[in-house]
């Protein structure tokens, strides 16, 4: 496999691209090619299958670009298909799943609020992950029709502020002091929640651990790029290329390809 091969993410929408940021930023040199599955989001209301079987077609379109390594830039789509991804390709995979862990460490009040998609929420590894933290009191709300919402280019709209309101105030009531953000979408409703959230309540994505993480596979892989030129990303949707453009720097190429 080329060091200077491109870095692969897919993510069932556009949220994916706040992961392509983090590791954008800490991995500048390394290519990079992006899916935006945006004809299936969310997948968080689709069943393990079809979630599994979504995987497997994003992850085979990426090694047709010659991805060294694939990113799976969407909680739903690591806590329900990891296993079955890793089993069946024979390639470096890095998921993203919730960050609990550095959520109940920080917490002083041992509670702590989890905003996810229906399909994190109720998959199994999310539930094993919590069960690894009797002490903690974990909040759990699932954020139907956020991700709707972000894909329609509606982030600043009246509804998602309200639906943002409902979900969040039992958790606030609660006295949650931390909420983790467990859907790739949700950083880019980070204006909205600061107006929402008390200043107290500090709020946790897994966007810079998973760029780490992914540093740190691609050096054990001796993947790591040896350019010293910036790198190239391409991002590809099988929806609408202007509502991905507004979630991507611009310049980078965005292009239309049905899959």
């Amino acid at each position: 496999m080329a060091k200077n091969n491109p870095i692969g993410l897919f993510d069932s929408g556009i949220g994916g691209t706040s992961i392509w940021r983090e590791i954008n930023h800490l991995l500048p040199y390394e290519n990079t090619v992006f899916l935006a599955d945006s004809k299936n989001a969310p997948y968080g209301q689709k069943t393990k299958s079809e979630i599994i079987n979504l995987c497997f077609k994003n992850i085979d379109i990426l090694l047709n670009y010659n991805c060294k390594i694939i990113v799976i830039a969407c909680n739903t789509a690591t806590t329900n298909a990891i296993s079955e991804i890793r089993a069946n390709y024979n390639i470096p995979v890095i998921g993203i799943e919730p960050a609990i862990k550095p959520a109940a460490t920080f917490s002083r009040t041992s509670k702590i609020g989890i905003l996810a998609t229906k399909g994190t929420i109720l998959s199994d590894l999310f539930t094993e992950k919590i069960k690894l933290y009797p002490e903690t009191e974990i909040i759990e709300q699932i954020g139907y029709g956020l991700v709707e919402l972000i894909e329609a280019g509606k982030i600043n709209s009246v509804e998602t502020k309200s639906l943002l309101e409902e979900y969040l105030t039992p958790m606030i009531e609660k006295g949650i002091d931390t909420l983790v953000l467990g859907c790739t979408h949700y950083p880019y409703l980070l204006p909205i929640l600061k107006t929402i959230l008390p200043l107290n309540i500090q709020i946790i994505d897994s966007g810079f651990a998973v760029a780490k993480q992914t540093k740190k596979i691609l050096v054990q892989h001796s993947l790591l790029s040896d350019s010293n030129k910036k790198g190239c990303a391409v991002f590809y949707t099988n929806a609408n290329p202007e509502i991905l453009k507004t979630f991507t720097p611009k310049g980078n190429p965005i292009e239309y390809l049905d899959f």
